[in-house]
């Protein structure tokens, strides 16, 4: 059937043989897409109609953020300094953490697969949790505050990282490495001067791009309670005290911007 519908193409070689190509795959995939389109708007309960009629109640709100209460700016300036603090402080932990993490990870560095496989997969666990999620952990064991929110964004950091550093970890070139077994040294003291410093610029690059997305996470975090800018973001939203919230929108976005150009800065350097 599939054949009638989507017939192979046949090429015709200078001998006179007759061959007929590799069927392509797209027909198939896109048929797939469609179905899967059509259950997720039967499941979700998508609406275009909707979507139509409301769409200008977006500008309404943004128009109400217009312009921004300014007097609401010594409110902001202390949460939004606890954001960046928390933000930067499990970055750096996180970053720290994740070499060693992924230093255990490396197939081409331990030879005990057991440990290989077990780190990777509890990397890809942490992965899976949402940053907010975490932060409502955390804030259920370390109580409510920036210490809870300074965890999400660690575990946050150190899965993220520590993925992206096992990976550049196994497609160094090994040659280097195992001659500094061979001089007597051992993995540990290899992997350090031989494997390390090649992936050293790309791991404080990730590094970097890291801590500009937690700057983003972070001001969310006050909506479980962890601290931070999001607390006044939600009780402003709650409100509907929309110039207030355009004021806190104004600062995370000169923060964000201010923290990304010296970021990619920094970054363009080490490449």
């Amino acid at each position: 059937m599939y054949d009638k519908i989507f017939p192979p193409k046949r090429l015709a070689l200078p001998s006179g043989k007759v061959v007929a190509e590799k069927r392509s795959r797209t027909p198939s995939v896109l048929v797939l897409l469609l179905i899967a389109l059509y259950f997720s708007v039967e499941f979700t309960g998508f609406e275009l109609k909707i979507l139509i009629d409301r769409w200008d109640e977006f500008f309404f709100i943004v128009l109400e953020m217009i312009p921004p209460q300014w007097d609401y700016f010594p409110r902001i300036w202390q949460p939004l300094i606890d954001t960046i603090k928390m933000s930067l402080l499990g970055s750096i932990i996180g970053s720290l953490v994740a070499i060693p993490v992924a230093f255990l990870a490396s197939s081409n560095v331990v030879k005990n697969r057991l440990l290989v496989s077990s780190t990777k997969v509890f990397l890809s666990i942490l992965r899976t949790m949402p940053t907010l999620v975490t932060a409502l952990i955390a804030t259920f064991v370390f109580g409510l505050g920036t210490f809870a929110g300074t965890v999400a964004i660690f575990i946050f950091t150190l899965a993220y990282v520590g993925k992206l550093l096992y990976e550049q970890i196994e497609n160094v070139d090994m040659g280097s490495f195992e001659a500094m077994e061979s001089l007597g040294m051992n993995r540990k003291q290899a992997f350090r001067y031989a494997i390390f410093p090649q992936v050293l610029p790309n791991y404080l690059s990730t590094a970097l791009f890291c801590f500009e997305g937690n700057v983003r996470y972070a001001a969310i975090l006050g909506y479980v309670g962890a601290g931070g800018i999001g607390l006044l973001l939600k009780e402003g939203i709650g409100w509907r005290d929309y110039a207030s919230v355009g004021m806190i929108l104004l600062m995370l976005v000169v923060t964000v911007f201010i923290i990304e150009r010296v970021s990619e800065h920094f970054r363009k350097r080490l490449i």
